[in-house]
């Protein structure tokens, strides 16, 4: 497309240079010598960029400059200002001006503002293009319970760092979502995530993979191909299910991760990347180093900075939040809501898939019901015996008559027996934190 110049400037003789000048360059050029029109030109034609005077007779500069970044603040705008209005052109900086060029100036000099400002303006785009992209790909990271507060401090932290991460959970928590969100919080958001998932591929294709091949360095190589750490040059590589690396891979991965060096598989040129590597596992390392199926030495190159993602039955004050943002993933529309009883009873259940079994859960529930409301009917049949199952305990209570006190301490008892005395399933179970808990066992003399 070819880039729309607008150039607002009450010298008639100065719109018609521009005019010409920057037509010669290839851009379309639309000139008004009144600061009015030029904020109604802004909004009609979407300009790429904004030449402006900062000297208006009807409307001053500083008050165009606000009103066209008050209805598009992405508008790059170039200010012309006098030898002795630099102050000014200072203070439209600070409200959003791009930069500014002082009278008398070259036009060349103003071309080459021009060109900068649109490069600067294109790139900032594809960035906000590639965080639209991964959020719809990978979702975001949702939650206001205080672990998944913590979460997000510690990817906030850490974004800003070119650290080596480790993110361990169970299966379904989030992982490559908060991998996501670490790349486009850091440095790096404008070029490239890469994805690979260490279990999903035998040993040899998962070394092409990840460090690329010559042309015959194994039978099937018809060509030359680039690895995915070379693909993440500049960028991230997301190292997913590493716990499942062959241990023959491992060593590879440890070399990558000291020298940032390798070489593809069937060559001999060594290959320098700038990568920032993000590993994660639902397996427990410490135990696969103790059977010898993980290299004790790559643990400690990965676990620089470790984020653990909570399972969703340990923040199940975040499950309305999460059902919500799945309702409007898959019914942008809005035309379906879910009843209380259908929340009530996905509150009660442990998610032994975590957010992903969710997810699973709401799409179905989206496509069975065909009226206007989820009901607990349109949920999954194990679903609702599970629940079933974790109902509240059946109470002892004397027939004449029984104290709120008693009842609660009887309640308190039966969730701990259920529960094996484990005070943080107990706390769930019934619906109040860990701390309120143990004030109430307390009260009542209930040992642990």
């Amino acid at each position: 497309m070819i880039p729309r110049v607008l150039v607002i400037d009450d010298e008639e003789r100065m719109c018609w240079a521009l005019e010409r000048a920057l037509s010669h360059e290839g851009y379309q050029v639309i000139t008004t010598t009144r600061g009015v029109q030029g904020v109604s030109l802004a909004q009609e034609m979407d300009p790429s960029i904004v030449v402006l005077d900062l000297k208006m007779p009807d409307l001053d500069g500083i008050e165009v400059l606000r009103k066209i970044k008050d209805f598009n603040p992405n508008i790059p705008v170039i200010m012309i200002t006098a030898h002795g209005t630099i102050e000014t052109a200072i203070e439209a900086m600070k409200i959003g001006a791009t930069d500014y060029i002082t009278k008398p100036f070259k036009l060349e000099e103003l071309k080459v503002v021009i060109k900068q400002a649109l490069h600067v303006n294109q790139l900032e785009n594809q960035v906000e293009f590639y965080r639209k992209e991964l959020s719809k790909k990978y979702g975001k990271m949702i939650g206001q319970s205080d672990c998944m507060k913590e979460v997000s401090l510690l990817i906030r932290q850490v974004a800003k760092t070119n650290a080596t991460v480790l993110i361990t959970g169970e299966s379904g928590t989030g992982k490559e979502v908060a991998a996501v969100e670490i790349h486009q919080n850091s440095n790096r958001a404008d070029k490239p995530f890469v994805a690979v998932n260490c279990a999903a591929l035998p040993e040899q294709l998962l070394e092409s993979e990840l460090f690329g091949h010559e042309k015959g360095a194994f039978t099937g190589a018809l060509h030359k191909k680039k690895g995915r750490f070379e693909i993440a040059d500049k960028g991230t590589i997301f190292l997913d299910e590493i716990g499942e690396m062959p241990i023959s891979m491992q060593v590879k991965l440890l070399r990558v991760l000291q020298e940032r060096s390798f070489e593809r598989l069937g060559g001999t040129e060594t290959i320098t990347v700038d990568v920032r590597i993000i590993a994660a596992t639902n397996s427990d390392l410490a135990a696969a180093i103790a059977k010898g199926t993980f290299r004790e030495d790559l643990y400690y190159r990965l676990n620089v900075m470790r984020i653990n993602l909570p399972p969703l039955r340990e923040r199940k004050e975040d499950i309305p939040l999460l059902v919500n943002h799945f309702l409007s993933k898959f019914d942008p529309s809005h035309s379906k809501k879910i009843s209380s009883d259908a929340m009530k009873i996905l509150s009660r259940y442990n998610w032994p898939g975590n957010i992903r079994e969710l997810q699973n859960v709401i799409e179905r529930a989206l496509i069975v019901c065909q009226g206007t409301e989820i009901q607990p009917v349109h949920l999954p049949r194990e679903l609702l015996d599970s629940v079933e199952e974790n109902q509240l305990p059946v109470l002892n209570l004397p027939e004449n008559g029984f104290s709120l006190e008693e009842l609660e301490k009887q309640l308190i008892i039966k969730a701990l027996e259920k529960h094996n005395f484990n005070q943080t399933r107990a706390a769930q179970f019934l619906g109040i934190s860990r701390a309120t808990l143990l004030y109430r066992m307390q009260k009542y003399g209930i040992k642990s």
